[in-house]
């Protein structure tokens, strides 16, 4: 058997006076005169007070300038770090990344295509020797590229020694899989970032 519930409908004063009460909750600005105002129009608009959100202030993200990447010494190697051995990964990576570079280096391969990928590639790991240079102290050192700027390489030698080799007037050789490249450092200053982007003309800065 189901149970019936005896639910008797409000009285019209009951009803009338829990309107009015409602009302004067929702509409605490208001007077009963303009409350009565609003129920004799038949629609009342109820308030609803939105809380104000503040606004956060986002911040911009500041990079470092050039002169403060300096001061703060951030691609400075400490001297426990120098050493060869730890940056031969970086080396056997920079080699996989050419060939992937240049699909794989052939030996039919067109080397105009091979001297054109080179053009544009990162040198960060490639192991390079001094060939020539107008600075006889810099001819024959050989390591590792660790940093490129727009007139150096900083390399890491055999030795564990860090050397700073100038650009200008001077010729790099780098190998890769019986590949012999030249770089002509007075004709590649440029950073990395900026070489990738630039059109070289139809002769090039690197022989082969």
């Amino acid at each position: 058997m189901k149970e019936t519930v005896d639910i008797q409908p409000q009285g019209s004063r009951q009803a009338e006076a829990f309107v009015k009460t409602f009302l004067r909750h929702s509409l605490p600005r208001l007077g009963a005169e303009q409350i009565q105002t609003h129920l004799n129009r038949k629609a009342v608009i109820l308030e609803h007070l939105l809380k104000k959100r503040k606004k956060e202030k986002r911040r911009k993200t500041k990079c470092l300038s050039a002169k403060e990447r300096r001061e703060l010494r951030i691609f400075e190697l400490k001297p426990e770090q120098q050493r060869y051995e730890l940056f031969l990964p970086l080396h056997e990576l920079w080699k996989q990344y050419i060939r992937d570079l240049c699909n794989g280096l052939k030996p039919d391969m067109q080397t105009q295509m091979i001297q054109t990928k080179l053009l544009k590639a990162d040198f960060h790991g490639a192991i390079v020797t001094v060939v020539k240079s107008k600075c006889p102290s810099y001819v024959g050192v050989t390591g590792i590229i660790l940093q490129e700027m727009k007139h150096i390489f900083k390399i890491i030698t055999l030795e564990n020694k860090l050397k700073v080799i100038p650009k200008q007037n001077s010729i790099f050789s780098v190998e890769v899989d019986g590949f012999v490249s030249y770089i002509y450092g007075s004709k590649f200053q440029l950073r990395s970032s900026e070489r990738s982007a630039k059109k070289f003309k139809g002769k090039g800065s690197i022989d082969l």
